[in-house]
């Protein structure tokens, strides 16, 4: 990832976080994600009084990608108020796409707080490896 694309990415994540619905948890979330294409996507968090159909702003962006036919990603920056990390869904989610993503953690000001893989953040993944036919 160049210079030029990890400020895209961080500017498009905290940029897209005024977008989010979140009028039950109040926990605002915006995310970009860097296809390995050059192209952006981002999505915020968008919460519903069903609870279970509330959708994350990092699978918000990673559906958009996959919809327009991404399948190879090189980096995610998440921004909340606290700098918090993907929750287990996104986690997993991302890494049916590869566990050597780049994860950039932001906090309400854009600042990183913490610059990871989803290696480090899921290990053990169950990936489609895992559902090797015996």
């Amino acid at each position: 990832m160049t210079d030029e694309e990890r400020q895209t990415l961080i500017a498009r994540a905290v940029a897209v976080r005024q977008w989010a619905y979140a009028p039950y948890s109040h926990y605002h979330v915006g995310a970009a994600l860097l296809a390995s294409s050059g192209k952006f996507y981002d999505g915020c968090n968008v919460e519903n009084a069903a609870y279970g159909s509330s959708i994350c702003a990092e699978r918000t962006a990673l559906v958009k990608a996959v919809s327009e036919g991404e399948r190879q990603f090189e980096a995610v920056a998440v921004v909340t108020g606290n700098g918090g990390s993907p929750c287990g869904s996104c986690r997993q989610m991302l890494a049916e796409f590869g566990l050597d993503l780049k994860v950039l953690l932001l906090d309400g000001e854009g600042k990183v707080v913490r610059e990871t893989t989803l290696r480090e953040l899921l290990p053990d993944a169950f990936t489609p490896e895992s559902l090797r036919r015996d």
